[in-house]
């Protein structure tokens, strides 16, 4: 027994280890019981089981085992680490439950395993499940095979990967043991459930027995898709949607889960066979045989091969060819049907990877369409079907378009049929219009054809578009069939059965997951399709087709008339103008009798008369009859006619000419007009263009001409003629007629080749205006076709050339004009509008469209691609060099370049390097010629590409990055990442390669607004990426990192970790965590309606109404920017500036519009976030040596989201013009957009830095230029820097003070003083003296001499951290070996010198004799004195700034750290403007400086406001009232520069030197004091309040830290301060002048002050807290009563919301409002309501009622309440009316409230009754219970008994007894002391008095006891009451008096003293005890004379008072009598 007490007492872990089972058995017990007790999944307790649960589950003690499996299942459960231990519990639980003959024990293992699987580590639990099939038990086979059923019918075949198990199910129905058999079955069927058909193939070869009793119990499953029963604990929030979902048939499910699933799964799960290595190996030669039998044997050879279902990826290139040419070619029909079968094999098997050699093979396959024999059309139709699959219509729209006018009526008809099969597999959203349109256009000719077949197929190939668009998108196209057919297209289409059931419109996205043909087996005809589509993900031309916006369009200028390049004009009518546009040609005759129908009799016989006059009244009236002609008799070609007849257009008469070029206009306007008739005109409507008359009226007409026959065609002929002639004249009219018709009628069809030959012919012309009108109509042309209409002029000579770009430079940025013109109205048929409607629709009239491409297959011989494939390598160049000569003529080429891909991607690994690079320049010139159509050629070409960028030489890496750019601008990015090709490119371990590929990534990807989802493919080599040696490698990936993240979700990216080991993982983890925290968001999809507003590349350019929505927006997969780049043929680094456009607009704007919007966008909050992410870490803090590329990218993102896209391309670009361009752009807007220029300050000023460091001077100059007017702004607008944009700008701007340039110095020296003003020059300081230690001479020199001025400037104390360490370092600089240097550092000192005097030697320290002596004899030449100083002071500061800006806001001051952003709103709002008028400004502007300096050491022997009275003082006379007038003048002849001088002495307040600040205050408080002095403080209130509270701030948190100052000295401080504000806010006119803002922040320092517990300990602390009690009372009552009241509220608000501030501040500020409630009444009609209630709501928002209730204290609450509920009573039902300035009263709950309080007081009819007491809010009726009543009482007494609420608790104790006269507070008061008792009588007395006005204490208490009761701090406290002594008025007589003591202390002469014994007995009484010293005492005196001086409003005052009180006021101590004595001498001498 021994040992059971000793396990016994060891804990629960060591238990579960102890050798004795039942010690382990009892473990396991407690540890299930702890397990189940903690709640908290990461409670430490978790971690100390980890290495413990695979015991728990492998014990050998079955009973043990059993608790343990329970405890442990608890464990995996509940805890957060349970994943951790996932491999060995499963792998424990397989090998040592599974075995177990308990069936419990085999139960809780399956648990186990299927809690690990919830809790996400599904794989590893699969993997080790997976290993137990290997086991030799049977048992634990089955078992495993069991969980693995359990868990794929429980979580489903997302979660469990099916493909591993199938692979071992064959295996399991061979074994031996029946168990494992009938499980197999079982989990066979289960599979089943999931994935359908797909099981059947990899189950085809097991038993056939087995397989009958699968397929009986396959027939009784459910039809209906599977749903999951268990979910993953991330997924468990979302069961309940995804049942709902799942209910609502889970219409999107499409791809990989729902129901189709099974199609998905069933080619996933087949394993891929490689075939390439096992072609027999003379199939290549055998195929070429002359013997058909050899070629059959090679063809069956592969047959056999492409019989696999699943086929691995390679280089099928070679083996397609093959096939391609034996279709194409072989003479054996069988032949060609057993390569078509090889084909389809090979697509099947290949799926998406055969998309990239589909381009080469479809064209073949469609042409052998001619063979009449079934079996081969059966084949070719297998084959063609099967290729369509894996690609998208898209991409094959132009071979197949092509064969459409094939003459051979069975390939017409086959094309047509393949087209309609291929649309079944369309959608809506993957046909859209711009690939409709050509198809219908080439259908549309084949229903009129004169085969029945072809007329049939094209009928259900239109039924089919029907079908799946809808009748309203294809109903445009059939405008001009006829109603027979129309019903036929129509009833082909009800017959129409889509891939996807239903109707295409719904089913939209589910049809991609339909299956292709003979996914199973490769049968069945083209009949049976719908049956057999078996298994094809066809995720693919979903999402594949919305590509169509880059490159869709091209087919459409081939496709809609064959004939299109040649002629404009046709080719865009579609077959509708032979209708009704051209009209045939009347005879002379014909046309007189139709004109003379409508034309009057007259009018037709003087037409040709002699006389002009009669020929101009025939044309007056032919006008008239014109006008008043309906349109439909108007018979336009007759009438033309007429008009020109002899003398027709060879009128003389200019007059007769108008009238009839008039008529033309008109007839064109007005009728029906045909080219018939425009034919007859427009030749001598040319002839006349160049007329000077009749010019504009021949114009006129041709534009009416143009609007009835479209421009395309006119101008076409307009052009002809005016070059088929000689006049110059006419044909620089024409071409301006052009430029201006292309502006009004857009560029939509317009035949770009034909102009061009055109106007190369004027280009070449000798006169000059001709050569003009042709460069403009480029420029023109510029604006829609972009920069690739260069290409067309490249062989101009030089000078023409230049012009040209010229013209193009102008252009460039600009966008389009809308078109306001177009088809006139009355085009008879609905095909017009759709046509010229359409047109700019499809997004095809893209320039590429409209340049004619040339094909150059033809030219692309054997010869050649044998050239490139050479073993020479000359001769390879020589092949290269034909090509890019090819390319470089043809200029625009079609997609078909025969072998050239394959000769091309040879050379891409050419030995040679040069001539890999050439390769390279060759394919970028290739994709600028294809265009968009390179986009077939991605992957056999594209991706090679990509692995040249794994070269081991830098330059050739350079070229296939440039060419990787210039392919995906055409072709976007989808084609790139779809498939596994880039993920293969990515797994090479290559660090040149991965670099650059991840480099290009990081840059496409966030462009991109979604990814193709094989994106995922490339994560596991990222991952490995991120682990490489190399470091480039590791930075890159780390880059790329959150751009991945940001397309597939952190998830994804997470789960992906799954495979990597242990310690990888973490670190991965980790970074994505960190990457997480940096992801950008997608870009936003452009705006729908939008018309492109991108200029500057080509897509805008033919946009004659607003672009297509299909084709600019559709695309969910492109990025923007490639949206628009990928059409433009020769995108430079313009249309890169255009990219962008788009984001900001969201209308149609166009460029120009664009630009004119802001430039700078302004993001709430968007700088303090900036802000916390780089003190987060989380982005980059700018600072660096040079800046790296990553602080580049890093200010492009951030500027990303709140600078105009047109402007940040121009700011980033790489040329400097752009970057002059860019600030000439932001000194535009810079006035205009202060707000936004505020806002986004940071990233302008990391901008500039950035310029700082580029070599070009220009950009230099204007960026200092924008310096200097964005400072003078700043300043103007009060701003200032904060310390996040000081520090990341003003060190780079100090670096450019040493520039060579002299006028750069001084601009940036003139930066640098202008920055002074917006940021404190003592925090400028040390960035200056930092520079100072440059290694460029020149900076040094120019630091030195900065930090001499701002000394000069600013005083001593802008020397940081302390004048004695700046001083040392500056004179380090004297021994500098730069003679400008060492002159600099001693000028600097001369002047320190000049300020500070011989001090400077004490300050500087040693130096080396040399140096000191240079330095004296420095100071001796320098003839400034000390004395000299401060006049210069006065002078220079002013004059130091006023150039700079003179115009700096009054109201600005304050360091910027101290002034929240709230406090200058509040300033500027309640600024008084008049005072703003009084003051001087100049002066003012530095005292902005002096506060924020700190500037104590500046002597302050200014203009004083006392000097001049000075010796009044020390004068005998006695009788005071002619002292004021004789002083009185002198204060006048300074009131002109009072302002001035207050500004001055103001600043001084906030001096960081005590002796300065007291001396201000004293100098203050005299003008206070003097009832007709004081207003010349008015205008400067808020000035000398924010000083005080920035004084007080500078003590609480410097002075008082500072262990060497006296503290003395910080209370006579605090007196002087106190004192000051005592008598400012006695005078309620000053007082009342105080704003919001300033109050709320004095509030803050107030209080701040009186929590201050390092005070309390001081020895006269006490005295100063009662003081501040005493002020702000005063503050309270006297303030204007809206400003304290709304300063209270912000305050508390803030103070709530601050988690820093201590509870009892928010308590005194409540206590504030309190007080203030009191008030109310009496002051309710003074306040401004509105305002007040304004606040009040503000405050509800931030603090809903369900916030307040949860603060722990409940005065918040309570305080709201009362305020509200007084204001309700004192106003009744009228305060609703005062909400006027809530603009949204519904965010905060302030009506609801208010008007809850107005029904309850309506319903409390007696509203006397209820009376309102103030227990911190709680409200008291009369008819309160008894029990209430004492509650609230003994709460009172509480409060009087606790330290430091005994105030506050009298105060309430007499509201109550006043309120409640007949209370009883006897039963408190008789268990307390007797002192108690008369402690709260006597309390109570003194409360009384005050409150009644008594104030009569007798004079011999002094201030006895009751100074106990003041000593609280708290804001009902109340010092006035102690020493008033009887109201009485207080003569002159009293200050004499009290001047007569001072005198006499300080040892002056004296006269009798004995006027006012008691006064002065009183003051003279030195014991008294609570009172520190008599000169405190005094001080309190002081205030309460004050106080009651007030009251009696006495206005005699002597001046003598003043000093007396200013003196004491700054004394608090007897031993500073000394003090006082030196004091008055100084400044009496000073006098002298």
């Amino acid at each position: 027994m021994g040992d059971d007490s000793e396990w016994l007492k060891l804990p629960v872990d060591q238990k579960c280890e102890h050798k004795l089972w039942k010690a382990r058995l009892s473990g396991y017990e407690e540890a299930l019981k702890i397990f189940q007790k903690i709640k908290d999944e990461k409670n430490p307790e978790w971690s100390k089981y980890l290495g413990l649960i695979k015991k728990f589950v492998t014990d050998s003690n079955a009973v043990v085992q059993l608790k343990g499996l329970e405890a442990a299942l608890v464990y995996v459960e509940n805890a957060h680490v349970a994943g951790k231990t996932t491999g060995e519990v499963v792998s424990g639980v397989v090998s040592k439950v599974f075995n177990q003959p308990k069936a419990k024990a085999k139960e809780l293992g399956i648990e186990i395993c299927l809690m690990y699987i919830e809790i996400e580590k599904g794989e590893s639990v699969q993997e080790e499940l997976l290993k137990g099939l290997d086991n030799k038990n049977p048992k634990i086979i089955v078992a495993c095979t069991e969980t693995l059923r359990k868990a794929l019918s429980e979580f489903g075949s997302k979660i469990i990967l099916l493909k591993p198990i199938i692979k071992v199910l064959p295996k399991l129905f061979e074994s031996r043991d029946k168990a494992v058999r009938d499980e197999a079955k079982l989990i066979a069927v289960e599979i089943y459930r999931w994935i359908r058909d797909a099981l059947r193939h990899p189950l085809q070869n097991i038993n056939s027995v087995q397989l009958k009793e699968l397929e009986e119990e396959w027939v009784k499953l459910p039809t209906g898709a599977p749903k999951p029963s268990r979910f993953l604990r991330s997924q468990q929030e979302l069961e309940a949607k995804l049942e709902q979902q799942q209910s609502a048939g889970d219409a999107e499910g499409g791809g990989d889960d729902g129901d189709e699933v099974p199609q998905i799964d069933a080619y996933e799960l087949l394993e891929a066979v490689e075939i390439l290595s096992k072609l027999p190996k003379d199939f290549y030669d055998k195929i070429e045989a002359k013997k058909w039998q050899e070629r059959k044997e090679a063809l069956e050879a592969v047959e056999v091969l492409v019989k696999k279902p699943k086929l691995e990826a390679g280089d099928y290139a070679d083996l397609v060819k093959a096939l391609k040419k034996v279709v194409g070619k072989d003479t054996n029909v069988m032949l060609v049907a057993l390569a078509a079968k090889c084909l389809t094999g090979l697509a099947v098997g290949l799926r998406k990877k055969f998309g990239q050699y589909a381009g080469h093979v479809v064209p073949t396959i469609l042409e052998k369409f001619k063979e009449k024999k079934p079996q081969v059309v059966q084949a070719l139709q297998e084959a063609i079907d099967a290729i369509f699959l894996t690609t998208t219509l898209q991409n094959i729209s132009e071979d197949v378009l092509a064969v459409m006018d094939n003459k051979n009526p069975t390939i017409k008809q086959q094309t047509s049929l393949f087209i309609a099969r291929s649309f079944r597999h369309c959608t809506a959203s993957t046909l859209p219009k711009s690939l409709l349109k050509p198809f219908c256009a080439a259908l549309l000719k084949h229903i009129n054809d004169s085969a029945p077949e072809v007329r049939d197929a094209a009928f259900e190939a239109l039924g089919t578009a029907l079908k799946v668009v809808g009748e309203k998108a294809v109903n445009p196209f059939l405008a001009d069939v006829d109603k027979l057919k129309l019903d036929k297209i129509k009833e082909c289409s009800e017959k129409v059965e889509l891939v996807h059931g239903k109707k295409a419109g719904s089913a939209a996205e589910k049809k991609d997951c339909k299956p292709a043909p003979g996914r199973a087996a490769p049968s069945g005809a083209a009949g049976d399709k719908d049956t057999k589509d078996v298994s094809v993900p066809k995720p693919g031309p979903l999402k594949k087709a919305p590509t169509t916006k880059a490159g869709g369009p091209p087919k459409k200028g081939k496709a809609a008339a064959p004939g299109g390049s040649a002629n404009a004009g046709t080719k865009t009518k579609k077959g509708l103008e032979t209708k009704e546009m051209v009209e045939p040609e009347l005879s002379i005759e014909a046309c007189e009798e139709k004109a003379s129908a409508v034309l009057p009799p007259t009018c037709i016989q003087l037409l040709d008369s002699s006389n002009w006059k009669e020929r101009l009244a025939c044309m007056e009236e032919f006008q008239k009859a014109v006008e008043l002609m309906d349109r439909t008799e108007m018979p336009c070609q007759a009438l033309v006619r007429m008009l020109a007849k002899k003398p027709g257009w060879k009128e003389t008469n200019f007059q007769v000419m108008q009238m009839k070029l008039h008529i033309v206009a008109l007839i064109a306007q007005k009728g029906n007009f045909s080219k018939t008739c425009a034919q007859v005109v427009l030749d001598g409507l040319v002839d006349k263009i160049g007329d000077v008359k009749c010019g504009n009226n021949a114009k006129e007409a041709m534009t009416a001409i143009a609007e009835a026959c479209m421009l395309p065609w006119t101008a076409e002929q307009v052009m002809s003629m005016a070059f088929s002639q000689k006049n110059p004249k006419n044909q620089s009219e024409t071409l301006n007629w052009l430029s201006n018709a292309i502006k009004e009628f857009g560029f939509s069809g317009l035949n770009v080749k034909a102009f061009i030959s055109n106007v190369k012919t004027a280009l070449a012309a000798t006169n000059p205006a001709v050569r003009t009108s042709a460069i403009t109509l480029l420029g023109v042309m510029y604006l829609y076709v972009g920069p690739s209409l260069r290409m067309f002029f490249e062989d101009e000579k030089p000078a023409l050339l230049s012009q040209i770009d010229a013209e193009f430079e102008k252009m460039q940025g600009q966008s389009p004009p809308t078109p306001t013109r177009g088809i006139s109205k009355h085009s008879t048929s609905g095909t017009d509008e759709g046509e010229e409607g359409d047109e700019p629709d499809d997004g095809g009239n893209d320039v590429v469209d409209l340049l004619p491409r040339i094909e150059i297959s033809d030219k692309i011989t054997s010869e050649l691609v044998s050239k490139i494939g050479d073993k020479n390598w000359k001769i390879r160049k020589e092949g290269l060099d034909e090509v890019a000569g090819i390319i470089n003529e043809a200029k625009f080429i079609q997609p078909n370049i025969g072998e050239l891909p394959t000769a091309l991607k040879g050379r891409l690994n050419d030995s040679n390097k040069i001539l890999v690079q050439q390769t390279l320049t060759i394919l970028q010139q290739l994709a600028v010629a294809m265009g968009p159509n390179i986009k077939q050629h991605v992957k056999n070409l594209g991706i090679p590409v990509i692995t040249v960028l794994g070269d081991s030489k830098n330059n050739v890496r350079a070229a296939a990055l440039a060419t990787v750019n210039a392919w995906a601008e055409q072709t976007g990015m989808k084609e790139w990442l779809e498939g596994e090709d880039l993920s293969e490119e990515l797994k090479k371990e290559n660090p040149f390669l991965r670099q650059e590929l991840l480099g290009w990534l990081a840059e496409k990807l966030p462009t991109l607004r979604s990814t193709p989802t094989d994106l995922i493919l490339c994560v596991p080599h990222l991952y490995s990426c991120l682990e490489d040696r190399n470091g480039d490698v590791r930075k890159k990936a780390q880059d790329a990192l959150p751009f991945f993240m940001m397309h597939l979700g952190y998830e994804k990216m997470a789960k992906a970790t799954g495979k990597l080991k242990p310690t990888s993982k973490d670190q991965v983890l980790s970074m994505l965590e960190k990457a997480k925290a940096n992801m950008p968001s997608k870009p936003a999809a452009p705006a729908k309606t939008v018309s492109k507003p991108m200029g500057g590349s080509a897509p805008t350019k033919f946009q004659p109404t607003p672009a297509p929505v299909e084709d600019s927006v559709s695309s969910t997969i492109e990025a923007k920017p490639d949206l628009k780049k990928a059409k433009a043929p020769g995108i430079s680094s313009k249309a890169k500036s255009a990219q962008g456009k788009k984001v900001p607009s969201k209308t149609t704007l166009k460029e120009d519009d664009d630009k004119s919007g802001p430039i700078f966008i302004v993001v709430p909050n968007g700088k303090e976030q900036r802000m916390r992410d780089e003190k987060g870490l989380k982005v980059l803090k700018w600072n660096f040596t040079t800046p790296r590329d990553e602080y580049i990218e890093q200010l492009k993102t951030q500027m990303s989201s709140c600078v105009a896209k047109w402007l940040q391309d121009e700011m980033f670009h790489s040329d400097f013009q752009h970057h002059n361009k860019a600030l000439a752009v932001m000194v535009d807007h810079l006035e205009s957009e202060k707000e936004g220029v505020i806002g986004c300050l940071d990233l302008i000023l990391k901008w500039l830095t950035l310029r700082f460091f580029d070599t070009n001077t220009s950009v230099l100059m204007k960026a200092l230029e924008y310096l200097k007017l964005l400072f003078t702004l700043l300043s103007e607008e009060e701003y200032h820097l904060t310390e996040n944009e000081a520090s990341s700008f003003i060190p780079y701007l100090i670096l450019k003070v040493g520039e060579p340039k002299d006028v750069i110095r001084k601009d940036v020296r003139a930066i640098l003083n202008r920055m002074c003003l917006v940021y404190p020059a003592s925090k400028m300081f040390p960035f200056i003296m930092e520079g100072t230690k440059s290694k460029n001479s020149k900076q040094r020199a120019e630091c030195l001499e900065e930090l001499g001025c701002l000394v000069e400037s600013y005083g001593m104390n802008v020397c940081q951290p302390t004048p004695g360490k700046a001083l040392k370092e500056i004179a380090i600089h004297i021994g500098d070996r730069d003679n400008a240097v060492r002159n600099a550092a001693l000028n600097t000192i001369v002047t320190v010198y000049n300020v500070h005097g011989d001090q400077v030697f004490k300050l500087i320290g040693n130096l080396s004799e040399k140096d000191m002596s240079m330095l004296e004899e420095r100071i001796k030449r320098s003839a400034k004195r000390p004395s000299a100083v401060p006049v210069k002071q006065a002078e220079e500061k002013p004059q130091r700034t006023q150039n700079i800006n003179s115009n700096a806001n009054i109201l600005r001051k304050g360091p910027a750290e101290d002034m929240s952003s709230k406090l200058n709103q509040a300033r500027s709002m309640s600024g008084h403007p008049e005072a703003a008028q009084q003051m001087v400004r100049r002066e003012f502007q530095l005292d902005l400086d002096e506060i924020e300096n700190d500037n104590g050491t500046v002597r302050c022997e200014m203009p004083e406001l006392v000097q001049h009275k000075l010796d009044d003082i020390f004068e005998p006379v006695l009788i005071p009232e002619p002292k004021i007038r004789s002083v009185s003048p002198h204060f006048d002849d300074m009131h002109s520069n009072t302002a001035s001088t207050i500004n001055f002495i103001i600043s001084q307040v906030a001096s960081g030197d005590i002796s300065t600040s007291i001396q201000a205050l004293t100098q203050i408080d005299e003008v206070l004091r003097q009832e007709d002095k004081a207003e010349a403080m008015s205008g400067h209130i808020d000035q000398f309040l924010i000083a005080t509270f920035m004084q007080l701030r500078l003590i609480y948190s410097t002075h008082m830290a500072d262990e060497k100052l006296d503290k003395d000295e910080i209370i006579k401080l605090y007196s002087c301060i106190i004192g000051n504000m005592i008598s400012l806010f006695q005078i309620e006119s000053l007082a009342r002048e105080a704003s919001t803002g300033v109050l709320k922040d004095l509030m803050h320092g107030l209080i701040t002050l009186m929590l201050d517990s390092r005070i309390e300990d001081l020895e006269e602390g006490q005295q100063v807290i009662r003081s501040v009690n005493l002020l702000v009372v005063k503050v309270l009552e006297k303030s204007d009563q809206t400003n304290i009241l709304s300063a209270l509220l912000v305050l508390l608000q803030d103070s709530l919301l601050a988690t820093a501030t201590s509870p009892k501040f928010s308590e005194l500020v409540m206590k504030c409002l309190w007080r203030m409630v009191r008030l109310l009444p009496d002051t309710i009609n003074s306040i401004n309501l509105d305002r007040i209630l304004l606040d009040i709501h503000i405050f509800m928002k931030v603090f809903p009622k369900e916030k307040l209730k949860q603060c722990k204290s409940e005065f918040p609450i309570r305080t709201l309440k009362t305020l509200l509920h007084t204001l309700c009573k004192l106003k009744g039902p009228k305060i609703l009316d005062h909400l006027t300035m809530i603009d949204n009263k519904n965010e905060s709950e302030l009506e609801a409230h208010l008007c809850r309080m107005m029904k309850h007081s309506m319903d409390q009819t007696g509203s006397k009754s209820e009376k309102e007491t103030e227990k911190g809010a709680s409200r008291i009726d009369e008819k309160s219970s008894k029990a209430k009543v004492n509650d609230f009482l003994a709460e009172i007494f509480k409060k009087i008994g606790s330290k430091e609420n005994t105030k506050e608790g009298l105060a309430e104790l007499y509201e109550y007894k006043k309120k409640y006269s007949d209370a009883d507070i006897e039963p408190f008061l008789k268990n307390s002391s007797q002192f108690f008792q008369s402690y709260v009588e006597r309390g109570l007395r003194v409360i009384e008095m005050e409150r009644e006005g008594k104030g009569r204490i007798p004079s011999s208490t002094g201030i006895s006891p009751q100074m106990e009761v003041t000593c609280v701090p708290t804001p009902t406290s109340t010092v006035s009451s102690i020493g008033n002594t009887n109201g009485e008025e207080v003569g002159p007589s009293v200050y004499l008096e009290r001047l007569k003591i001072l005198r006499q202390r300080c040892g002056l002469d004296n006269t009798k003293q004995d006027d006012r014994p008691p006064l002065t007995s009183l003051l003279s009484k030195p014991a008294i005890p609570p009172v520190a010293s008599s000169t405190d005492m005094l001080h309190s005196k002081l205030s309460q004379l004050r106080e009651s001086r007030e009251q009696h409003q006495h206005s005699d005052l002597d001046s003598n008072q003043t000093h007396s009180a200013g003196t004491m006021t700054s004394s608090s101590s007897t031993t500073n009598i000394d003090d006082l004595k030196k004091r008055l001498e100084r400044i009496k001498s000073s006098r002298k």
